[in-house]
């Protein structure tokens, strides 16, 4: 029986579950951060919380007999995918990391690619400081001729997760729309609008939204993937900016597919 450990917690890792649980020689143990209040459960055996990092990770993976990893944890979840890369290394275990494609930009996207959280909030203290819509990437653009100034705060649909918005909430300037599964650790300050919420969204319900609140531009990380993707049609058809946070790098030496089927391939060995 071949032992196939998960990281898991996106919809690819439970994709993968399922597949490998109709595999007779393959035994699947799916492992949950705990950082969402009611997750959706992979099929097959699940084990939750962290293992300690990369020690307790290699200490398990002996004790289990573990015969590969497979981290399909979110591409954000940088911490984790380091640490699953060193257990491997000290272990032996072999390691491949699922990670399903970034968003591509079309034609008709206005956005702007920064490297961090940080940098995503520091271009919104620059616009709010200047009081500007951010109109094209890298540079602010001042208001076509014979439009009005826009007035008051800058106003900004937040979906980093919840986890993310203290590198926000301290802006002058600037009212948050924050988006997320769970509600973020109090207080919460005043220009800070939660809203829980849970996807898969729909294009029309993003347009409401963006419409409802007066937002002008959209901050979130380059996830990849349908579940959320709709927020980014309807920036593009409302003409919203879009500030995009990039992934971080993967360690060096980790292998990586894109697709649920390669993963399955590779974790039958």
């Amino acid at each position: 029986m071949r032992r196939v450990l998960i990281l898991g917690g996106t919809a690819e890792a439970r994709a993968l579950a399922a597949e490998l649980a109709d595999i007779p020689s393959v035994h699947v143990v799916s492992s949950l951060a705990g950082r969402v209040t009611n997750p959706r459960l992979p099929v097959g055996e699940v084990r939750a919380g962290g293992f300690g990092g990369p020690d307790g990770l290699a200490t398990w993976l002996a004790a289990e007999r573990i015969d590969a990893v497979v981290d399909a944890t979110h591409p954000f979840a940088a911490r984790m995918t380091a640490s699953a890369a060193e257990a491997s290394v000290r272990t032996g275990v072999p390691l491949l990391v699922l990670r399903r494609p970034g968003w591509p930009q079309g034609p008709d996207d206005t956005w702007q690619r920064v490297s961090s959280l940080e940098a995503a909030a520091t271009r919104l203290a620059e616009a709010a400081t200047a009081r500007l819509a951010i109109a094209k990437p890298v540079e602010l653009a001042e208001p076509a001729e014979g439009t009005a100034q826009p007035t008051g705060p800058v106003r900004v649909f937040l979906t980093t997760g919840r986890r993310s918005l203290p590198v926000f909430s301290g802006l002058a300037g600037v009212w948050l729309l924050a988006r997320s599964v769970d509600p973020p650790e109090p207080p919460v300050p005043p220009h800070v609008h939660v809203l829980l919420d849970r996807g898969p969204y729909t294009v029309e319900g993003e347009l409401a939204l963006i419409r409802e609140h007066r937002l002008d531009v959209l901050v979130t990380k380059d996830s990849g993937g349908q579940l959320t993707a709709a927020k980014l049609v309807a920036a593009r058809e409302l003409g919203l900016p879009v500030i995009m946070v990039d992934r971080p790098p993967l360690p060096t030496g980790v292998r990586l597919v894109e697709t649920v089927n390669a993963a399955a391939l590779w974790a039958q060995g």
